[in-house]
């Protein structure tokens, strides 16, 4: 028997049958959901920075994708709040096509005593 204890998918359990295994599930309380949601989110983030090839990571972002829409809802907020959002940030501090790296920032102040 392995243990996982972790979040998976909706339809996890149904392919785990059908492979003729049988899984132990437990449905989650809206605070466990939100922590292991956290976790998943991690987890997926990692999977995404060790991915060797575009295909890889390509995939890696839609689940990384997944667990935001699930965040979304449990923070009480739509994927198009969320988009509202992310748009309004990118207006006012812009977004990060220019591929600028702050070096660092030098108070000229401090120099002036």
């Amino acid at each position: 028997m392995k243990v996982y204890n972790k979040l998976v998918r909706d339809y996890i359990p149904d392919i785990i049958k059908k492979d003729g295994k049988l899984p132990t599930t437990k449905i989650l309380s809206e605070e466990e959901y939100k922590v292991e949601l956290q976790k998943k989110a991690q987890e997926e983030l990692n999977e995404y920075l060790q991915a060797a090839t575009n295909k890889e990571s390509i995939e890696e972002l839609a689940d990384i994708m997944e667990v935001v829409h699930a965040l979304c809802t449990v923070h009480g907020y739509s994927l198009e709040e969320l988009e509202k959002i992310r748009q309004h940030k990118a207006a006012e501090r812009g977004g990060f096509k220019g591929k600028i790296l702050l070096v660092e920032v030098t108070d000229p102040s401090y120099y002036s005593c």
